[in-house]
């Protein structure tokens, strides 16, 4: 039934009916809250760059966006969500989900994906914003009955009325979501095939034949659930902020990527892009046609003027804390996701250089800083506090803690366990240097591990420091969890990189070679 057929081998009886299905979908994904246009470096742009055509996204854009599309199809057009609409600005700080609620209504969408970080402040967080949407929430491998306040609140899939045909549509959520965010001892995840296959198979066995697998688990993951799902007509995917497009030099691969014979799309992060995907169906289910292209929100697209003045009402109570300037950059600070999570890159190196300094006076020895905790990166110039929190937007404190040198071994082994997927625990780090050969199986990758220009001592305790996030477990650093003399109560980690930037003069990115990578 549902194996995508290219239009070139589609070969049909001379004569014979067919009845044809015709669909439009938009989708976005890993918004994080980025309301306001954004700069190249995915941070906010200031009102005289948007001014001058130099910026990208925000929601006035992705209104006026999605209404010229509604407006041009004609087919029906359904609108979808990949997750993560929480965390990544000061909106998220201030309000919490209650903006994606408001803005997700008037948009009118589908259906949404439930992402990791909507777990960021727990069930409750997520629980508020489910009481305010008008639309489905969903995640087939995540158990949410044992917990009060989420308890029958997210569902599995949703079949669509869609001018008369039923598209089904399915939802997973990346299985690390307890090592990435915050879900709880009572929200259970299950194998994300496992619970796709069984929520396939429940809408194949109702009739439904047009099936939408709509994912958060990133392209690595998308792929092998092409591979194992079957029934599957189109994955639309988030959580690796992968660009997928024909058009764009930058893309890592074309819109869709073909797997098994499922199209798979995605379309970036922040809303810098709309993904718009025209498919049509056989009377079978089987894709006939499938177009289309991620569109880019850049200055050509208007901004809705309703939309623009609501935003700058939000953002008047965050002005005067975002506005103040805490330093100087000499250069631009590199801190893109495909740098800091796959090498040593200068944003990471700024952040544990800020964590040691402001805790040497203890006798810290060596930090580390989890690369999926740096969001951004900062244009040379003067550095604002909206900056800073743009790149550090988790509200993480700093946490000291006793870790013998084998715990530190074992937290590099970890951080570069899933290298190959731009996994956010790839660690960067101060006071130390490592090399690592991602060639080799994981667990056995790390060597050359130095503390202080001294080979590592597996028996000797040090003193680290760290995010309380990495402190206590999260992206896998469970080596941590029960560390001796651990206090994680300390300044918030943004506060700590403001400070220290505004005591370097015009600060100077840079990387000394204190990470190596090899094999990959």
């Amino acid at each position: 039934m549902t194996r995508f057929l290219a239009t070139t081998a589609l070969v049909l009886t001379a004569g014979a009916a067919t009845a044809e299905t015709q669909i439009t979908i938009l989708h976005t994904n890993d918004f994080h809250d980025r309301f306001e246009p954004i700069n190249r470096f995915d941070s906010t742009c200031p009102a005289e760059d948007n001014d001058a055509g130099e910026c990208f996204g925000g929601i006035p854009r992705m209104i006026t966006a999605i209404e010229d599309a509604r407006e041009r199809s004609d087919a029906p057009v359904i609108l979808l969500d990949a997750g993560d609409q929480f965390q990544g600005s000061l909106f998220y700080t201030q309000y919490g989900g209650d903006l994606a609620a408001e803005f997700m209504n008037q948009l009118g969408y589908d259906a949404m994906a439930v992402g990791n970080h909507e777990f960021d402040d727990g069930p409750e967080g997520l629980s508020e914003f489910l009481d305010q949407v008008e639309f489905p929430v969903l995640s087939a491998n995540i158990d949410v009955s044992r917990n009060d306040t989420l308890a029958d609140k997210v569902g599995k899939s949703v079949v669509l009325d869609v001018d008369g045909a039923r598209i089904g549509v399915v939802s997973v959520l990346a299985e690390d979501t307890p090592e990435t965010s915050s879900p709880g001892a009572d929200v259970i995840f299950s194998s994300m095939v496992d619970a796709a296959q069984a929520e396939v198979d429940a809408l194949t066995e109702d009739g439904v034949n047009k099936i939408v697998l709509l994912t958060h688990v990133g392209l690595p993951a998308d792929r092998r659930l092409a591979e194992e799902v079957t029934d599957v007509d189109l994955i639309i995917g988030g959580h690796s902020h992968t660009l997928l497009s024909n058009t764009d030099e930058d893309a890592e691969g074309p819109y869709p990527t073909e797997v098994n014979g499922v199209p798979i799309f995605q379309a970036y992060a922040y809303g810098k892009y709309l993904g718009e995907i025209d498919v049509t169906f056989d009377d079978d289910g089987n894709v006939t046609d499938v177009s289309g292209d991620p569109i880019l929100l850049d200055a050509s697209v208007a901004e809705d003027e309703e939309a623009v003045a609501r935003v700058e009402e939000l953002a008047a109570p965050l002005e005067e804390l975002r506005q103040m300037p805490v330093g100087e950059a000499a250069d631009a600070i590199e801190g893109s996701r495909e740098v800091c999570r796959s090498q040593e890159c200068p944003m990471g190196n700024l952040v544990a250089d800020a964590m040691l300094d402001r805790v040497a006076d203890q006798g810290a020895q060596i930090a580390i800083q989890n690369g999926g905790g740096v969001r951004a990166s900062i244009d040379g110039g003067e550095v604002t506090m909206g900056e800073v929190l743009t790149v550090l937007p988790f509200q993480n404190t700093l946490s000291t803690f006793e870790v013998t040198g084998q715990d530190v071994i074992d937290a590099l082994e970890n951080g570069v366990s899933q290298f190959e997927e731009g996994a956010g625990r790839f660690p960067q780090v101060a006071g130390m240097s490592f090399s690592a050969d991602v060639s080799k199986e994981a667990g056995s990758r790390i060597g050359d591990v130095m503390v202080g220009g001294e080979p590592i001592d597996p028996d000797a305790t040090y003193l680290a420091v760290s995010n309380n996030y990495v402190r206590n477990g999260g992206d896998g650093y469970a080596m941590f969890e029960d560390a001796a003399n651990a206090y994680d109560f300390g300044p918030d980690l943004a506060d700590v990189v403001a400070e220290y930037l505004g005591g370097q003069g015009a600060y100077e990115p840079y990387t000394d070679g204190r990470i190596t990578i090899t094999g990959n």
